[in-house]
Formats: structure tokens, C-alpha cells, sequence
């Protein structure tokens, strides 16, 4: 399921938009609390939470182990 999913919250469209920023300017994602931090959560797991919805949606894909690995699929 390689294609991005027809609705994604807010909190979502945040965490991805944060996500391509930081592969444009640095080449690879934030790490789950530079993602926090970004998008103001205090809690990393909020962000993990919402990392693996959108991977499970089809929304970004993890190459390795870290979620700095992951890229985008839409």
C-alpha cells in the first residue's frame, strides 16, 4: 500500500510536513523527539504513536530500524 492515505489529521499532516523539511535541508528525518520538539509535543511517544499509524497508512516507509531512515511515499 504504497500510496498516501485520503485523510490524515492535522497532527499528522504536521508530523510529515516537518519530516520533508528535514530531508530537503538536512537529507534524513528528525529523530521521534527533535519531531516533538518540532511540531510542540512534550511527549515523544505521541509522535511514535502517530509515526506508526502513518506507516501502517502507507504514508512514509522506515528503510531501517530508526525512524530517521524513513522516507516518504506520496
Amino acid at each position: 500500500m504504497n500510496r498516501r492515505p485520503e485523510h490524515l489529521t492535522a497532527r499528522e499532516e504536521d508530523i510529515l510536513r516537518a519530516i520533508r523539511r528535514s530531508i530537503q535541508d538536512r537529507g534524513e528525518a528528525l529523530s521521534v523527539r527533535q519531531l516533538a520538539r518540532e511540531i510542540g509535543l512534550r511527549s515523544p511517544a505521541s509522535v511514535a504513536y502517530h509515526l506508526v499509524n502513518l506507516e501502517e497508512r502507507g504514508a512514509l516507509v522506515r528503510d531501517g530500524r530508526s525512524w530517521q531512515t524513513c522516507r516518504l511515499t506520496g
